[in-house]
């Protein structure tokens, strides 16, 4: 029996004439309908014609989420007084409830894909309903794509709904086409806003690492709305292992008087049936991540706790590491959040921030299109026919690195050709319904392993077992295998959906061929190293390994894997301030295996280079596996190119200490830096980054005969710098007189300056200048020499830039304390008219 009450009762009734209108004048339309308005439930069967007199229509409802596509079939069909399967089904992956009456049929995003791939005509499908699109979804943001592209070329009567609670109307309805944007009103409740921020700071989310102290704030947030209101509390989480964190400290049902629930996309069906269904009288606290937000709608609550954080996927291109990653939620996020607690009646929200926090929080959340990696938007694009995705509809460009990082894989895997255009291993790969990564793992792992075995592993890697699993993936399969939780369950479903797949694939293209006789261990560690070839690792101290991608990677203290030579790491993360990955999941591998799954990587070739170990050229034939060198013999007869590098490279590491400096040398490089400092044009700059820059115009001559560092250090600097003094304008001549080496001074003695300081130095013993005016000024008269008056024993006895004021001044003073010391040196009492002297003649 239909439930006409509740249907009428849906807000989104009264902007179903609009929709109609404008379904009929463009065929798309853009409807924004907050939550629990019905614009997941009630829209898709007045479109299909289940209620009132419209001719029947074939919908097709996409969903980011299997949990939301399940929901909403669920309760279209009960909204129908009938079960799922018959008028109204679903389809996710690994679940198919449809039958031969179903209209409306529910399909996440990711199986719209697939479909459309295979039929792009989309026969039958009259509308397609693209919703929680505001959640920028890579699948969706793909798909709307394709849907425009069938729409101006194959079939311009398929009807496009965009839908969403909040979203960019304006560049959703450019992108399809300036379409109307149809809103409808929601019955809101007032929602108090309570801000419940930690006492004591807590650090900030990196990673997927969120700081305990605010999970236990945040149960601690959840136990306060208990006390302080009515009705059921949802609380948002970014995770499952925050869920169950924050679960684990709110304790059991008597002592918390409410009965705790689980929501995330791993949680069994009937736990989420249940959550969905409504209390059954006894008040609850429902754990949710994200997926809670706007997809589903979870009767009885009053009451948000909102820990604030999110996950978002981020990709390091330079490393090979993909994850997601917590961040703060966006402002569009919070509201939505919210507003589940005012659905049914007025209610609060408890946000864990301060209202100054808030206001700095992004906007929106990222599209996932500018942060994920696009190897499998690549693949699906190349299928598509634009390999490089330019003629698609995209409210965002994908970046271009991220694209050209896709394309190598795809290119490595075989799934592409060197133009981007998809191969029929391409076309078969993507198929397969995962990731191209672990498709190409499926295809040529099967040939050694088995369809079974290889499908078994990669159901491993495309849910990653729980932590407790452990870190040694072949240990991990086998707990799955033997284990009855909820994983397990999990994983046995996809493993057969994969094995199923992938003979279908194999069959199409000639089988696999008999399997090999490999051990489970070795099958793990094949695929995953097939799956991920730049993640094979190399033993290279305790624990410590070094992926083929150059990066370091770290087992933890008591892993089974740490003394096994060769590794293919499946998880990796990079902690804060780590040098190197942290391994979470990783299987054996030999080096032969390794050499296999990442023979792409391979490279023979002369290495020469500057060791920095041995400080010297070093010359070698080399083969490597990415960064990792697998083997090494001297190379008798260098390039002398690849040697010149070298050296050059030794001489930017180790500086230009590696030539030999004479004190001429040394001095005359001290002279022309002040030169330069001082005049400027055309005294040529001597500091080291200068003189590495020009390497060519002064040391090149030798570094072409050069081979080693032995005859670097043979090299006089000095001489070699003589080649940069201005020559050929005639200037070179000058340099003795503006920057003398030495200077004669009264007492016929010629005396080094010092140019290693600001300012010239002349270091001279008083007596010799006894009767000189004035110290000479050198660079064209613009510098001082700074004289610094030395004893008879050479030690200083004052400085000075004024010689005539030291003689009227300060002259008494050093007279008076050092005449006693030194008596057989002449202290005269006017210095300006006494004889200088380099010998002791008798005091005076």
């Amino acid at each position: 029996m239909i439930h006409s009450d509740a249907l009428d009762r849906l807000p989104v009734r009264s902007a179903l004439p609009a929709l109609d209108r404008a379904l009929g004048a463009h065929g798309a339309a853009v409807l924004c309908a907050p939550p629990g308005t019905g614009k997941t439930t009630l829209v898709p069967l007045v479109l299909a014609g289940l209620t009132g007199d419209s001719p029947r229509q074939r919908v097709v409802v996409a969903e980011p989420r299997r949990i939301a596509a399940r929901a909403a079939a669920r309760r279209m069909a009960w909204l129908l007084g009938e079960g799922v399967g018959e008028r109204v089904g679903f389809t996710v992956r690994g679940e198919r409830r449809v039958g031969p009456r179903t209209v409306v049929e529910v399909v996440t995003t990711g199986v719209l894909l697939q479909r459309l791939q295979r039929d792009p005509e989309l026969a039958g499908v009259n509308t397609v309903v693209l919703d929680e699109c505001h959640e920028r979804h890579l699948d969706a943001d793909t798909a709307a794509a394709f849907l425009l592209d069938v729409r101006a070329a194959l079939r311009p009567e398929l009807r496009l709904v965009a839908a969403s609670a909040t979203t960019d109307a304006e560049g959703w309805a450019r992108l399809l086409g300036d379409a109307p944007v149809v809103t409808a009103e929601g019955v809101s409740h007032p929602v108090q806003v309570v801000w419940a921020p930690p006492e004591r700071p807590v650090r900030p989310p990196h990673g997927m690492r969120v700081d305990p102290a605010l999970l236990e704030h945040v149960a601690a947030v959840v136990r306060r709305a208990l006390r302080e209101r009515e009705g059921d509390v949802l609380c948002f989480l970014p995770g499952v292992g925050e869920i169950a964190r924050v679960a684990g400290r709110l304790g059991g049902p008597e002592a918390l008087g409410a009965e705790v629930l689980q929501v995330h996309g791993r949680a069994p069906a009937a736990v989420q049936d249940a959550v969905l269904a409504g209390s059954s009288g006894r008040r609850r606290v429902v754990l949710a991540t994200s997926v809670a937000e706007s997809s589903l709608t979870v009767p009885g609550v009053r009451v948000v706790v909102d820990a604030g954080l999110a996950r978002e996927p981020r990709t390091d291109h330079a490393r090979g590491l993909s994850a997601l990653t917590t961040v703060r939620a966006s402002r569009a996020a919070g509201r939505q959040r919210a507003g589940r607690a005012g659905r049914e009646a007025p209610g609060a929200v408890y946000r864990c921030w301060s209202e100054a926090d808030d206001g700095r929080l992004p906007g929106f959340p990222a599209a996932e299109i500018l942060v994920a990696d696009l190897t499998a938007f690549a693949l699906q694009a190349a299928c598509w026919g634009d390999p490089a995705a330019s003629g698609l509809a995209l409210l965002d460009p994908p970046p271009a690195g991220a694209m050209a990082a896709a394309r190598e894989v795809l290119t490595a895997t075989g799934a592409v050709s060197a133009d981007g255009r998809v191969t029929d291993r391409g076309r078969r790969m993507a198929r397969l319904g995962v990731h191209p990564r672990l498709a190409r793992a499926l295809l040529d792992g099967a040939g050694e392993a088995g369809a079974r075995r290889a499908a078994e592993v990669v159901a491993l890697l495309s849910e990653e077992p729980p932590r407790e699993y452990g870190d040694d993936l072949a240990a991990a399969w086998r707990t799955a295998r033997r284990g009855g939780d909820a994983y397990g369950a999990r994983w046995r479903t996809e493993a057969q959906r994969l094995e199923s797949a992938l003979k279908g694939v194999l069959e199409e293209g000639g089988g696999a061929g008999a399997p090999g006789a490999l051990s489970d261990d070795a099958v793990a560690g094949l695929v995953t190293a097939l799956a991920y070839p730049e993640r094979v690792a190399r033993l290279r101290g305790e624990g410590a390994y070094l992926m083929v991608s150059g990066t370091g990677a770290q087992l933890g203290d008591g892993s089974r894997l740490r003394s096994a030579p060769w590794l293919a790491v499946a998880v990796a993360d990079r902690p804060v301030a780590a040098a190197s990955a942290r391994v979470l999941l990783g299987a054996v591998i030999d080096e032969d295996t390794a050499r296999a799954a990442a023979g792409a990587l391979y490279a023979e070739g002369e290495e020469v280079g500057w060791s920095e170990e041995r400080r010297d050229v070093v010359a070698r034939r080399v083969e490597r596996l990415g960064a990792v060198e697998l083997a090494s013999r001297p190379l008798p007869a260098p390039g002398p190119g690849l040697v010149r590098a070298a050296l050059e490279d030794g001489l930017r590491r180790e500086g230009l200490a590696l030539l030999r400096w004479t004190a001429d040398g040394a001095g005359l490089r001290q002279r022309l830096a002040f030169l330069h400092r001082e005049v400027g044009e055309p005294w040529p700059d001597v500091s080291d980054a200068a003189l590495l820059e020009r390497l060519d115009d002064w040391l090149g001559l030798e570094l072409d005969r050069a081979r080693r560092r032995a005859d670097l250090e043979r090299l006089d600097g000095g001489r070699m710098l003589e080649r940069l003094l201005p020559w050929a304008s005639g200037d070179a001549a000058r340099l003795e007189e503006l920057a003398p080496e030495r200077i004669q001074v009264p007492s016929g003695s010629r005396i080094r300056v010092d140019y290693g300081g600001g300012q010239p130095v002349l270091a001279v013993k008083l007596q010799e200048l006894f009767g000189w005016q004035e110290a000479p000024r050198l660079a064209g008269g613009r510098v001082p020499v700074l004289v610094h008056l030395l004893s008879p024993a050479g030690r200083p006895a004052a400085v000075t830039a004024d010689l005539a004021s030291f003689w009227r001044d300060g002259y008494r003073a050093v007279r008076a304390e050092l005449r006693g010391r030194y008596p057989r040196h002449p202290w005269p009492e006017d210095p300006t008219a006494a004889p200088a002297t380099r010998r002791a003649t008798g005091g005076h």
